[in-house]
């Protein structure tokens, strides 16, 4: 992925999370709160094989565009995967997961980002919060 900045890289992992159906996708800029990454991006599946399968999407879209992730973290149990992008950092959980760590609350200080159209829309599809909440 040269020649494309950190913004429009974290547009193309969202969309490829939301193309295997990730839920409750939240893209928040750390730029200036930490130097690790510009974007977080975390998002959640209903199963481990689901968390593996969004994972494994993210990395195949890339992988034809040759490109690789820096470094991929719990691929093998589908509980937390981490993808590390440099620029931007990709959180996959396992829904139970995601509630036990709450990287949200974690960083709740840093701004969430208002994806575009047709991501937006997209995002708002894959709802598990807001089902429970019913």
């Amino acid at each position: 992925m040269r020649g494309v900045d950190s913004w429009e890289k974290a547009l193309l992992l969202s969309r490829f999370a939301l193309e295997k159906k990730a839920y409750d996708l939240v893209l928040m800029e750390v730029r200036g709160i930490t130097s690790i990454a510009d974007y977080f991006i975390i998002c959640s599946g209903r199963s481990d094989r689901q968390v593996q399968s969004i994972a494994q999407g993210i990395g195949e879209n890339l992988g034809a565009m040759g490109t690789r992730p820096l470094a991929v973290e719990g691929m093998s149990r589908g509980q937390w995967v981490l993808m590390d992008f440099a620029d931007v950092i990709v959180h996959i959980f396992y829904q139970p997961v995601r509630e036990f760590y709450d990287l949200e609350g974690l960083w709740g200080h840093a701004p969430r980002v208002e994806l575009p159209e047709p991501y937006s829309t997209l995002a708002s599809q894959f709802r598990i919060r807001a089902e429970e909440q019913l």
